[in-house]
C-alpha cells in the first residue's frame, strides 16, 4: 500500500512526530511512503524510506495527485496548516479533488490520519 505524506511548513514537525508514533505500522514491508520533497527529507532524517517528489510549491502536490489518479497511491496524509496562506493553494485543492474523484482516503490532520492507520493496521 502506497501512502503519500505531505505537510505545510507549520506542520512538518507534527508529521514527523506522527510518523515516529506509528513507526511499527509504517515500516512494514507492505507500506511504501512517498512524499513531497521537504516533508520526505524530514521523514528520511527520522529513519523512514521515502520516495521523494518535488517540493509541493513547485509541483510535488501535482505529482502525488497524478499517482492517485493512476491508482498507485492508496492513501494521502496531508497535514495542512489552516492558519497560514499558501501560494500553491490551487494545487492543494486539485489534490483534494483528485482524492475525492478516485475515492482515495485523505487525512488533513493527525486525528484523521491516526484513524485511517488504525483501520489498516491489522490488514497490512
Amino acid at each position: 500500500m502506497e501512502i503519500a505524506i505531505i505537510s505545510h511548513d507549520g506542520k512538518k514537525a507534527d508529521m514527523v512526530q506522527f510518523l515516529n508514533k506509528n513507526k511499527d505500522i509504517l515500516l512494514r514491508d507492505s507500506i511504501e511512503l512517498i512524499a513531497t520533497g521537504t516533508t520526505g527529507g524530514r521523514a528520511e532524517k527520522a529513519g523512514f524510506k521515502v520516495m521523494k517528489m518535488l517540493s509541493g510549491p513547485i509541483g510535488g502536490d501535482a505529482q502525488i495527485a497524478a499517482r492517485v489518479a493512476e491508482g498507485k497511491t492508496h492513501m494521502v496524509f496531508f497535514f495542512k496548516d489552516p492558519l497560514a496562506s499558501h501560494p500553491h493553494e490551487p494545487d492543494v485543492n486539485m489534490l483534494v479533488r483528485v482524492c475525492d474523484v478516485h475515492n482515495v482516503p485523505l487525512a488533513t490532520n493527525e486525528a484523521t490520519a491516526q484513524l485511517l492507520l488504525d483501520a489498516i493496521a491489522t490488514r497490512v
